[in-house]
């Protein structure tokens, strides 16, 4: 399976769009988390342990993105555009969407 941010896949033209995919996930952070988050918004620097749960929240919206895709027999998905919010109380979790187009090559 062919993903792409790009309306086409170059050298491969698209012969059929099969319809818009998309895959979600929420994810949320916890406590500890928030804590160490905190100090280093004080003191500065990275926080790994949220960068962790983004990168992990983004992969699995985008493996469910091309799960979706895969049950209309597509070669690709093309024109992905992932999306970011904070929903929950207090901003507490995080959304992750992934959509694009299914298409075969």
């Amino acid at each position: 399976m062919i993903l792409s941010t790009t309306n086409n896949v170059d050298g491969k033209p698209v012969k059929d769009y099969l319809g818009i995919v998309t895959g979600e996930t929420i994810i949320g952070a916890n406590i500890v988390k928030d804590v160490f988050a905190s100090i280093r918004d004080i003191v500065g620097g990275r926080s790994s342990s949220y960068e962790k749960v983004l990168r992990e929240a983004k992969n699995t919206a985008l493996k469910e993105m091309t799960e979706n895709a895969e049950k209309l027999n597509a070669d690709a998905v093309i024109g992905i555009d992932l999306d970011y919010e904070t929903v929950g109380n207090r901003g507490g979790m995080l959304m992750v969407t992934a959509s694009g187009t299914a298409v075969k090559l």
